[in-house]
């Protein structure tokens, strides 16, 4: 069946198939819009729309490989799952320490939204977060945190705009994506872990266990 429905594409169709495959393995997820940062403009991502439209062939395909392709038309997100733990991405303790502050400020930034619907940081703002909630002591190193800024980039948890990821002043664009990373379960108990962790010692250490 796969194969009948694939022929049936044009040529130009086929490869971007064969492209968009390539970009979602690597990636997990595909956002619907996107934002340019050069005019601050949102615009609908065209390979989302192509998914969109042929999604029961994307998902006979990569069902095949034990994966799913999931879809939330709500915050514009497609998300591949693996039925493999060996295909699961493991983030070291000061990447997965970032991904939970970061949900923390998407969840207290998209409160205060009127219009808007994208939601910023910076870096300097991040790490003042970790440090002001405990989760850290100081700044981490530089090239620390570029890395673990990079590889949330590389997952579609934050873009940026231009300058280096660690700059203080670098506007970070928290992505809808977070909330399929760290959800409203796992966000909640960390304000109760927040709330009870200087009892126990080492955050960093006691967040990282409960992760």
């Amino acid at each position: 069946m796969f194969d009948e429905n694939f022929e049936k594409l044009g040529i130009a169709e086929q490869e971007s198939f064969k492209r968009i495959i390539n970009w979602i393995l690597a990636h997990t997820f595909l956002l619907q819009v996107q934002y340019d940062f050069s005019n601050n403009l949102r615009y609908t991502n065209q390979d989302y729309v192509f998914v969109e439209r042929n999604f029961e062939l994307f998902q006979e395909y990569l069902n095949y490989s034990g994966f799913y392709l999931e879809r939330d038309s709500n915050y514009g997100v497609i998300c591949l799952t693996s039925s493999y733990d060996a295909n699961r991405q493991r983030f070291d303790k000061l990447t997965t320490l970032m991904v939970y502050v970061l949900r923390l400020i998407y969840e207290e930034e998209r409160e205060k939204l009127s219009l808007s619907k994208e939601i910023f940081t910076s870096t300097g703002e991040l790490v003042h977060k970790m440090i002001s909630l405990g989760v850290i002591t100081k700044k981490p190193a530089d090239i620390a945190l570029r890395e673990a800024l990079r590889r949330l980039n590389r997952f579609r948890v934050i873009d940026k705009a231009e300058g280096f990821w660690e700059n203080a002043g670098t506007k970070l664009l928290i992505l809808p994506t977070i909330l399929f990373i760290v959800t409203n379960e796992r966000i909640s108990n960390m304000y109760a872990l927040l709330d009870k962790v200087e009892e126990v010692g080492d955050k960093e250490d006691y967040l990282e266990e409960q992760g």
